[in-house]
């Protein structure tokens, strides 16, 4: 690989009317970023951007049919100070939704004292009925959780949305860090991801195991190359120095889970699977229900993340979140949600569909950026489309306000550009306290104007950098 050049013309960059994150309104680079913008002033950032790609590519860092996950050359900064802020914010929501699960699995306590509406806690998708009959798990339902974050206009955290089933991002993560760190010309303090990945994931998976003087083994169960994600399973298996295996590849004998080829017995897997029901629709057993619900039952086997968790990330949930850290934890949210309307509330529907041109609608089990509708960059055909669609699935749906996400320097053609970007922070719990990755992964909008990050839809990712 090359090594980029220096380049003959000063560095330029003109933000938009959104908050940036490195340069302030007048252009001129904020405090926390003046080392790293001069850093790059005398760097020639196309090959800068080609490197690092080729670096990202070349350690394996695909996604869906084996596309290399773009990565951009330029880290997010996050100070020390805003850290801990989104740690002990993002913190206080994972405990919050993880007594949520527990609560609906058991006496439900959020919905006979009129917190959550009952209509919602009688439709619930991914509600397992099941748990009732299994044993608390030894940890956490939610052990490992990814949240999304955003920036508003004034530059202050929200949550854009929870996701708990089966958050992905980590192993992308730690290519960026890798990426960046091998040929980004600047190499200031920041708190290290590998490592405290390594001792995250061992410390929730240990705490998961329901026969914690036992030698039965700890496994990654995945579906294989046929997952978008399978370079990450790989990936955090080695880091966490446990096996990577498939349903294929396992038993149940006696009650218990064991691994076909020695008949060792398995006591926490940490699920890494498309399907993440023990149920369908139908209320049959789905594979992963018939191969696992036998030593669930038995007390001998613990998920990571625990069936059941879905219903904590369901859309029509989230404008409920909120007061559900008030119900649980008797406090105020320190990361507060986006404004959001539950559309199968007439009132709040006819709100929302009134100015659908203002709002975000986001179907209820949509990911990925599937399905969005974001309003203002709508056409007049696409918004007739969404509230007719609204109309005959109120349930289907939910809407937000619009938050324009903040911009951060990205490399397009050579020249830094703004581009708008999320954050998708790793928290892990054991049940008693939460930890979380520093810095997350920084996904970003690779096409000028969108808002939408998701890899599938055109976005990449940034190294993130938590400051000391």
């Amino acid at each position: 690989m090359s090594v980029p050049v220096r380049r003959p013309t000063p560095l330029r960059y003109e933000p938009t009317d959104a908050w940036d994150e490195a340069f302030d309104a007048d252009g001129e680079p904020r405090p926390l970023y003046e080392s790293l913008i001069g850093a790059l002033s005398g760097v020639e950032l196309g090959d800068l951007a080609r490197v690092v790609g080729e670096h990202a590519a070349g350690e394996g860092a695909t996604f869906g049919g084996n596309e290399a996950f773009p990565v951009d050359p330029i880290p997010r900064l996050i100070s020390g100070d805003e850290w801990e802020l989104l740690e002990s914010g993002l913190g206080q929501r994972v405990r919050a939704l993880n007594a949520f699960v527990s609560d609906m699995a058991g006496e439900r306590r959020v919905v006979s004292e009129g917190v959550l509406p009952q209509r919602l806690a009688t439709d619930l998708p991914f509600h397992e009925p099941d748990l009732a009959e299994l044993p608390a798990p030894p940890g956490a339902h939610i052990a490992i959780a990814g949240l999304d974050v955003v920036r508003d206009g004034e530059g202050a955290f929200h949550v854009l949305e929870d996701n708990v089933r089966t958050p992905s991002g980590m192993a992308y993560l730690l290519a960026t860090r890798r990426a960046s760190k091998a040929h980004l010309p600047y190499d200031e303090p920041r708190r290290p991801v590998r490592a405290a990945l390594a001792d995250l994931l061992g410390w929730v998976l240990s705490a998961a195991r329901p026969l914690p003087d036992s030698e039965a083994a700890i496994v990654v169960l995945t579906d294989g190359p046929s997952n978008s994600a399978s370079f990450e399973h790989q990936v955090l298996a080695a880091l966490a120095g446990v096996p990577l295996v498939r349903p294929q590849d396992v038993a149940v004998r006696g009650g218990r889970l064991v691994l076909r080829d020695s008949g060792r017995a398995i006591q926490v897997a940490y699920r890494r699977t498309d399907e993440d029901r023990l149920r369908d629709p139908d209320g049959q057993l789905t594979p992963m229900g018939e191969l696992l619900l036998e030593p669930l039952r038995s007390g001998s086997l613990a998920m990571v993340n625990g069936f059941g968790t879905g219903v904590a990330d369901d859309k029509r949930i989230y404008p409920y979140v909120d007061a559900m850290i008030g119900f649980y934890l008797g406090e105020e949210p320190i990361l507060p949600s986006i404004t959001t309307y539950d559309l199968a509330e007439e009132q709040a529907r006819d709100e929302a569909l009134g100015r659908i041109d203002e709002l975000v609608l986001k179907p209820r089990d949509g990911h990925g950026g599937r399905g969005v509708v974001i309003g203002p960059h709508a056409d007049a055909d696409e918004l007739r489309d969404a509230v007719e669609t609204v109309r005959a699935d109120p349930e289907g749906w939910c809407a937000q306000d619009v938050v324009r996400l903040s911009t951060h320097p990205t490399v397009i053609d050579g020249e830094l550009r703004p581009r708008h970007v999320d954050l998708r922070p790793f928290l892990f719990f054991d049940g008693t306290r939460t930890r979380a990755l520093p810095g997350g992964l920084t996904r970003v909008a690779l096409e000028e104007g969108s808002m939408i990050v998701n890899s599938s839809r055109n976005g990449g990712g940034k190294d993130t950098w938590a400051l000391p």
